[in-house]
């Protein structure tokens, strides 16, 4: 039984490879147990999410500071100032839900975020590479544009 249970680990292993580097061919990168792919342009927040479905993927979910830390990362190796995040209020205002349904329970907003602009609904948000690291996120206009990074969970 043991053997199996080698078998098996490097079976798991060397697919984890083998998707490892065909994705990151196309641009992604990796941070267990999900690839992660930012965008070079920028689109609506509606747009940037159906790009990440097209890619089998979705707007990225940030659930840990270790994952927080490794986006930060991706969009100041990009030059990125700004990119969406899965995390939108549009439905209720100031109940903000990830794009699963799920509801914000820890997040890393800006000072002063989040909040809206005038006569502008800001209700979607950005992560940004010109902020505190832990005090990075932001909310905009959904019909505003930002680069975006998308999260494929890899599932065997």
């Amino acid at each position: 039984m043991g053997g199996h249970t080698g078998v098996t680990r490097i079976t798991l292993a060397l697919s984890t490879r083998i998707l490892q580097n065909k994705y990151i061919k196309e641009g992604w990168r990796y941070l267990s147990p999900s690839l992660y792919y930012t965008s070079p342009v920028e689109k609506t927040w509606s747009e940037s999410r159906q790009d990440c479905i097209e890619r089998g993927a979705d707007l990225v979910i940030i659930n840990s500071k270790e994952e927080q830390d490794f986006v930060g990362m991706l969009i100041r190796t990009r030059d990125i100032v700004g990119a969406w995040i899965g995390l939108t209020d549009h439905v209720t205002e100031d109940v903000w839900k990830w794009v699963d349904g799920t509801a914000l329970t820890t997040g890393y907003w800006r000072k002063g975020e989040p909040s809206q602009y005038g006569s502008v609904k800001e209700d979607c948000a950005t992560v940004r590479s010109d902020a505190q690291p832990y005090e990075n996120w932001n909310d905009m206009g959904c019909s505003q544009t930002s680069n975006w990074i998308c999260e494929k969970k890899i599932v065997f």
